[in-house]
C-alpha cells in the first residue's frame, strides 16, 4: 500500500531565486514567479503547505506589456474617503512606481488568504538591477 506523501513546513527547504525581468512579458514572468512562491515546481509541492523558494525581481521598469495594455490597463484605489477613486494607468505606473504592476500581477495569482499572504512575503522585487540580498546567492531563475 502507498502512501501521499504530504510535506511538513519544518522540513521545508528554501531556495533563493533571482529574475531578470528586462525585455520580458508581465503575464508570463509573473505565472512563473507564482509558481515558484508557491513551491509549484518542486516534487515536494503540497498545496496547503508554504512549499516555495524566495524570488528577487530585478529591473521592473524594463517589463513589457503586450498590445494596448500601457495606455488600456488602468490600477484602481481607494483612498478610503468618499468620492477618494484613484485610476492610473500602466504606463505612468512604470514611470511612477514599476513595483507595484508586477507585485499587483503576482498577488492575484497566489491562493486568498493566510498562506497566500506567507507566500507573497517571500517576494521581493527592485526596479532596477541592484538588490540587498547577494549574500543568500540567490540562483537565476530563466522565463
Amino acid at each position: 500500500m502507498k502512501k501521499t506523501f504530504s510535506a511538513k513546513k519544518e522540513t521545508v527547504e528554501r531556495n533563493w531565486q533571482i529574475i531578470d525581468l528586462k525585455g520580458k512579458v508581465l503575464g508570463r514572468a509573473a505565472t512563473l514567479i507564482a509558481d515558484v512562491l508557491r513551491g509549484k515546481n518542486k516534487p515536494t509541492f503540497t498545496h496547503h503547505v508554504d512549499t516555495g523558494d524566495f524570488v528577487i525581481a530585478i529591473n521592473a521598469k524594463e517589463v513589457k506589456l503586450t498590445g494596448n495594455k500601457e495606455e488600456n490597463k488602468v490600477y484602481i484605489k481607494h483612498t478610503g474617503f468618499m468620492g477618494g477613486i484613484r485610476e492610473i494607468n500602466a504606463k505612468k505606473q512604470l514611470e511612477k512606481d514599476p513595483t507595484v504592476i508586477i507585485k499587483k500581477a503576482v498577488k492575484g495569482m497566489l491562493p486568498r488568504g493566510s498562506l497566500g499572504r506567507k507566500q507573497f512575503s517571500k517576494f521581493k522585487v527592485y526596479a532596477d538591477a541592484n538588490h540587498p540580498h547577494a549574500a543568500q546567492k540567490p540562483q537565476t531563475l530563466e522565463l
